[in-house]
């Protein structure tokens, strides 16, 4: 019997890559299969559901071997879905005359450690949670879109555990892999910017210009914190700004800063609420140009980031994946984020939209299918066979 014609789209997609010509037709065929379940409503993560719900020919041990031992290069994908995420970007950029900004942030994809603290086969970092009581394995992203395009992620990397890279390293690893011509503008949270070694940033990334979130601790010239100096302001103090539907009360500081010679910080509040630390929003931009409209609009463009989150994990279960090693675990977020883009590249637009799109393509595919083996008079028994329902 022929494949279901939505695999045919998915084929379509990886051959556009260009993957064809770098791995095996069974390696094409398990990334069919793995990305048609991973955009199947109900998908949880686990081989069982990847099997299933792709109508995997297959044993469900061969998907395990997949992601574990076969030889296989997901670098080579990782690399050509970054090669169709930067065209994209980059192109949209220019159209719309606008910088890249590139969004660097870390998520935990909630695991418990193994009994008797046993994670060495999952090389990964570990962090306490105070809120769920236990140590929960986590990892960076980086992630870039024009500012009026949807975010497109462009890397997924887990922290190594037992002293591998820290958060600024790993950061600086993303951010030399981005080959772009357009500006661009790097936004990222207080956490990385304030590692040990997250000065490298402004050493070794000179080209990138970046704003950052120092919502909890920003020296200021008196030595003071952001909320201690934000306690002396009042309205008057301080300038309206208007960023879309919002409106702002902010307070510009210009100069030296925390080892910087030359920044912006902005302390803002919404119009509407008190003046109070609770109710601070305080930024810094390394670009003293940017007027501060301009800042805080800048800087909003880094919500997708956690909009792309909080979609791969509702939808492609980023952290629900069932696989231990660490690059077993890689090569399941590599095959997220392949999910995730081709279900932009369906619809050409946003991820929502795509996977609406596709999840209502595959249910025409399978009445079809069941269709054409009716037509051609296939025992029933097959057909339950193929779609794993005997």
């Amino acid at each position: 019997m022929n494949r279901l014609a939505h695999h045919q789209g998915i084929h379509k997609f990886l051959t556009m890559l260009g993957l064809a010509l770098y791995f095996s037709k069974p390696v094409m065929k398990h990334l069919v299969h793995i990305v048609d379940a991973m955009i199947t409503k109900g998908f949880s993560g686990t081989l069982t559901d990847l099997h299933h719900g792709s109508f995997h020919p297959n044993h469900r041990t061969t998907l395990s071997h997949f992601f574990t031992k076969s030889p296989w290069e997901e670098e080579t994908l990782l690399r050509k879905l970054q090669q169709w995420v930067l065209h994209r970007v980059e192109r949209s950029s220019k159209r719309e005359n606008q910088p890249i900004f590139v969004s660097i942030d870390d998520t935990i994809c909630q695991k418990t450690k193994p009994r008797h603290g046993n994670t060495r086969h999952s090389r990964c970092d570990w962090h306490y949670s105070h809120a769920e009581k236990s140590r929960l394995g986590t990892f960076s992203r980086l992630a870039h879109g024009s500012y009026d395009d949807p975010s497109v992620s462009f890397c997924l990397s887990p922290l190594r555990q037992d002293g591998g890279e820290s958060k600024g390293e790993l950061a600086i690893e993303m951010l030399s892999s981005l080959d772009v011509s357009r500006p661009r503008y790097v936004l990222m949270t207080l956490g990385i910017h304030r590692n040990p070694r997250g000065s490298l940033l402004k050493k070794r990334v000179p080209r990138h210009r970046d704003a950052e979130d120092e919502s909890d601790s920003l020296s200021k010239r008196d030595g003071h914190s952001s909320k201690e100096f934000a306690k002396s302001m009042e309205p008057r103090d301080t300038r309206l700004v208007t960023v879309g539907k919002e409106r702002y009360r902010v307070y510009r500081y210009e100069g030296a800063l925390n080892g910087l010679k030359d920044a912006v910080v902005l302390l803002a509040w919404k119009a509407d609420q008190p003046m109070t630390p609770k109710h601070l929003h305080c930024v810094l931009s390394t670009d003293r140009e940017l007027s501060d409209e301009e800042i805080l609009r800048y800087y909003a463009a880094r919500w997708s980031i956690e909009c792309f989150f909080r979609q791969a994990k509702d939808q492609l279960k980023l952290d629900g994946y069932r696989v231990r090693g660490r690059r077993a675990v890689k090569r399941y977020w590599i095959l997220v984020q392949l999910a995730y883009v081709y279900s932009m590249f369906e619809s050409n637009s946003d991820f929502s939209d795509g996977l609406d799109l596709l999840r209502k393509r595959k249910g025409h595919s399978l009445v079809e299918f069941i269709y054409r083996a009716a037509k051609q008079n296939i025992p029933i028994d097959t057909v339950k066979k193929q779609l794993h329902v005997a």
